[in-house]
């Protein structure tokens, strides 16, 4: 009979008395941070975490701008002469795929958003955790 290679784990989790022990009693082996140094590695996880949806929020609202200047320029040619003044014959059909790309555009804003969001965490998720478990010490 073949043996097959399985791995198994096992988890278990402290309840928070205990969790406050272990932290007690790891404190007093782990060397001393000084406090302007935990100050600095608080102020940079802040940072870190504040960077993931600071550059997400831009390029969505870029997005969002963008379609929404294009859904304007689709009701403006529906809507007003603006057609005829730039040359346009019958602005209707212009107008609407104008207004359609731009609906289309802006709606892709909120999913651009989360896909930014979880990528940016994941990349500086190793920072972060390096950093919470020196603050934790």
């Amino acid at each position: 009979m073949e043996e097959k290679n399985k791995t198994e784990t096992f988890s278990f989790s402290y309840s928070a008395k205990e969790q406050k022990e272990i932290q007690t009693i790891r404190s007093k082996y782990a060397p001393p941070v000084p406090a302007d140094d935990k100050k600095r590695m608080m102020d940079r996880l802040r940072a870190l975490d504040r960077s993931v949806t600071r550059k997400a929020s831009a390029i969505a609202l870029t997005i969002g701008i963008i379609g929404a200047l294009l859904l304007g320029i689709g009701m403006s040619l529906v809507t007003t002469d603006l057609g005829d003044t730039i040359g346009i014959g019958d602005p209707m059909i212009p107008g609407i795929i104008f207004g359609l790309l731009g609906i289309g555009i802006a709606a892709l804003s909120y999913p651009v958003y989360i896909a930014v969001t979880r990528r940016e965490r994941k990349r500086i998720a190793p920072e972060i955790l390096r950093l919470s478990d020196e603050l934790l010490k």
